[in-house]
């Protein structure tokens, strides 16, 4: 039964799930001892003065959550569970650096942006390396109808063989298949020889992107741990695909061998998450701080990275996107108009978004539940891309 992928996923969602509720309880007992409360802004927020000495750091939680069962049920040896292992405790180690010092420094700041940037960007490099030089990198291409042939033992060779390749899927498109090499085929005949460098600034900006949107939108309770469970559960259903080649086949996706090994990891990280929410809903007794959120946008980053999803994020991670944008623009209208007029105005009544509804009148959990629902139709409706094209 252990050999079996469906089998081990769910084992890995249900002892997550166990060790972020039953430990979870010890852990917030432990940071609560130490003193590792929030130190909350006043900014006119209703019940945001309250939360004021709640245990913070929770993402540790989140991260023994998921590296217990994946040491546990995973194949360790496979290339894409090396890649998550090194994400999660590269981006959990940013995030405790900058918890640390806003806990024990008595720094609000926390690390300075451009520590968390190029933290971001060293990880985009080794992650963008690993998965265009390693060798168990690879997929398999359908071939063309007229190839594909019976073979001796009755069964038909419908993908070629597997090759490294810079392929990524475009949702909507029939022939939904781009390839970052193309990016310099205007340099001559060997553009493809240097098709890392653009792999490599599109994981690098892709991984800051997306994990500053989980940073952003971990701002009121339960709201980023339960919009990552969202994401991350319709990963899974794409990375099981990616590596299956029957459903592959079926689904005309790229087939990635080794690639379902990625649906345990998913599963823990998702009953991680889900656990997490028994304690940090409304009113939360935990906080994940950026040891969780940054981790959180990290992972979710590089998996849809390694199953060649990625330009599906701004649908799945929706969320993330808006909240990303409602900060962009607030920061550059305030810019513009203070400059035009003598005196910055504002787009929204506070940024990002959620702080917007909040703001209005709102109630914090009526903002987070209907923010899940709508993370709920940004998944399905990432799902059906599958074959909506």
């Amino acid at each position: 039964m252990f050999q079996f992928i469906t089998f081990r996923a769910a084992m890995a969602f249900v002892l997550s799930m166990l060790i972020s509720t039953v430990f979870g309880k010890r852990i917030i007992n432990f940071l609560r001892a130490q003193q590792v409360g929030e130190t909350v802004r006043d900014l006119g927020l209703a019940g945001q003065v309250e939360k004021a000495g709640t245990p913070t750091m929770g993402g540790v939680i989140i991260i023994l959550a998921t590296l217990i069962p994946v040491f546990l049920l995973a194949k360790l040896e496979n290339i894409y569970i090396v890649i998550l292992v090194i994400t999660t405790l590269w981006m959990g180690f940013i995030g405790f650096v900058d918890d640390y010092i806003k806990v024990f420094k008595k720094n609000k700041d926390g690390l300075k942006g451009k520590f968390k940037v190029l933290g971001q960007v060293g990880l985009g490099v080794i992650v963008g390396a690993m998965l265009y030089f390693h060798p168990d990198v690879t997929m398999k291409e359908q071939l063309p109808v007229a190839q594909q042939v019976v073979q001796e033992s009755g069964k038909k060779l419908v993908f070629g063989a597997a090759h490294k390749s810079t392929k990524t899927t475009v949702p909507f498109l029939k022939n939904n298949e781009f390839d970052y090499s193309e990016v310099l085929s205007f340099i001559g005949d060997d553009y493809q020889n240097y098709a890392w460098i653009v792999f490599l600034l599109a994981t690098i900006f892709i991984i800051t992107a997306v994990s500053n949107g989980a940073n952003l939108t971990d701002g009121i309770d339960g709201l980023a741990a339960g919009s990552s469970a969202i994401i991350v559960v319709a990963l899974a259903v794409f990375a099981w695909v990616s590596g299956n080649i029957i459903f592959a086949e079926y689904l005309d996706v790229m087939y990635i061998p080794k690639s379902g090994e990625i649906t345990v990891y998913i599963a823990a990280f998702a009953g991680a998450l889900i656990g997490f929410l028994w304690y940090n809903t409304y009113p939360a007794q935990v906080f994940m701080g950026d040891t969780g959120s940054l981790t959180i946008g990290g992972v979710i980053a590089v998996i849809a990275i390694a199953i060649r999803k990625e330009l599906l994020i701004p649908i799945l991670a929706g969320i993330f996107l808006v909240e990303n944008l409602s900060v962009m623009l607030q920061v550059s209208y305030f810019k513009y108009t203070r400059k035009k007029y003598g005196e910055g105005r504002r787009i929204f009544k506070m940024s990002p978004l959620h702080h917007h509804y909040q703001k209005t009148g709102y109630h914090e959990s009526k903002i987070v539940v209907r923010f899940w629902i709508i993370g709920i139709l940004l998944a399905v409706l990432t799902i059906i891309t599958l074959k909506l094209r």
